[in-house]
């Protein structure tokens, strides 16, 4: 009964909202807010294909508590069944937004303007919405400008959550949650499915690499997809660098022999001695134009202009001449290097990975492969609910992957 709340709006939603689980969803969301619903009218698609249709009325208790459940369900999808256009105030200062503005999802957002919906471009998690010359784009709040307007408050605003059907882009195999019981061959072959039907529509692939890759021997693997075109960006730390350096000019990793996998006397100075090395040449490129550096991931960039970028944090050795230690910097760049990849593959690095899915729109497919399956949780938990998750070695799957891509021209990895 809704007798009992003082506040009631209707709001309406469409799509595959049995299929999704949203109805539930939108259900839970009105009870965990201590408000009612009553539907007025349901209608079910016929066919997989088909949206269905939900209009129902709910209470809260008071104006706050609506606010706050009108905004989770805005998630979801649903919106007030009365449309208005978006309301419109300007930044106050430089890198500031009003009080009330509306912080975005990754979903695919549109906002009514002057009688018109705009798709929202540049779509992204933790961003204002700014509209100028009959456009809406996210911005973030630190590259707002004094006067912009900004999106405020809910109204003229929809979310379309992204579905993916049963089986859609053979993805349905990892959609029932992480595990490290799966058959790793089995998502090996369906990621390289994945990442073929990517390259065949001419989309771009982002790999997020952490050093973890170096330290299992993977390094030789990952080149091979990097020499048949499989990487087109890579991001990454300066520990990824750093050690596939190492590795190059001294055949260690973290002073760790890579073909006996046993110290190496006086190997705990060589990712010192290959930051180093590096600096004296000025940077990774120049290195390998002096003919320095000459095997390694970095080398296999440069040589196939496979744009890389490296972000540094506090702990970083050295660091390399091309590692961008200004944050601000460091996070432009890889939104930039993200803007139109078709899928995202990170390979245990859990921060990068983290801030990589927060800079991606919820319909670009994101794989993320560790050992610990928290890693893959921690990325899930914080928004990018696009995520599928390998929990295994990193070293194998760079391996069985290059392997079951490098069928494409009947080769072996070398």
């Amino acid at each position: 009964m809704t007798t009992e709340h003082s506040t009631t709006e209707i709001v309406e939603t469409e799509g595959h909202l049995i299929d999704s689980r949203l109805m539930t969803e939108i259900f839970d969301s009105v009870v965990k807010h201590g408000g009612t619903f009553e539907v007025l009218d349901f209608t079910i698609g016929r066919t997989n294909n088909d949206f269905s249709r939900l209009r129902m009325r709910v209470a809260a208790p008071d104006r706050s508590a609506m606010q706050d459940l009108l905004e989770e369900l805005l998630t979801f999808g649903c919106r007030t069944s009365v449309e208005s256009d978006a309301a419109l105030q300007p930044a106050p200062s430089d890198g500031c937004a009003p009080d009330d503005f509306y912080s975005t999802s990754n979903h695919r957002t549109s906002v009514r303007h002057r009688g018109q919906w705009l798709e929202v471009e540049r779509q992204r998690m933790d961003a204002a919405i700014v509209v100028e010359n009959n456009r809406a784009t996210c911005r973030k709040l630190r590259d707002l400008r004094v006067g912009d307007a900004v999106v405020c408050f809910l109204d003229g605003i929809r979310v379309m959550p992204e579905f993916r059907e049963r089986d859609r882009h053979g993805f349905a195999f990892m959609t029932g949650g992480i595990s490290s019981e799966r058959h790793v061959e089995t998502s090996v072959e369906r990621i390289a499915d994945m990442i073929r039907e990517v390259k065949q529509n001419s989309g771009r692939i982002a790999f997020v690499v952490g050093p973890v890759v170096v330290h299992t021997g993977a390094a030789a693997y990952f080149c091979d997809l990097i020499r048949r075109r499989y990487v087109d960006v890579l991001l990454a730390g300066n520990a990824l660098a750093v050690h596939d350096i190492e590795g190059a000019l001294y055949g260690t990793s973290l002073g760790i022999s890579l073909k006996t996998g046993v110290p190496v006397e006086g190997g705990h100075r060589h990712h010192m001695r290959a930051i180093n090395a590096i600096r004296r040449a000025g940077g990774i490129r120049q290195a390998v134009a002096a003919g320095l550096l000459t095997s390694g991931i970095m080398y296999e960039c440069v040589k196939h202009e496979v744009p890389y970028v490296l972000a540094g944090s506090i702990r970083d050795d050295g660091p390399l001449p091309d590692t961008i230690m200004d944050l601000v910097e460091a996070q432009d760049r890889y939104a930039e290097a993200l803007s139109d990849v078709g899928i995202a593959v990170i390979l245990s690095t859990m921060l990068h990975g983290i801030g990589v899915g927060n800079m991606l729109p919820s319909w670009v497919k994101v794989v993320c492969v560790d050992i610990n399956p928290s890693v893959v949780t921690k990325l899930v938990d914080r928004g990018s609910a696009q995520t599928m998750g390998v929990v295994t070695d990193t070293g194998l799957f760079v391996h069985q992957l290059a392997r079951s891509l490098g069928s494409d021209r009947g080769q072996t990895p070398v």
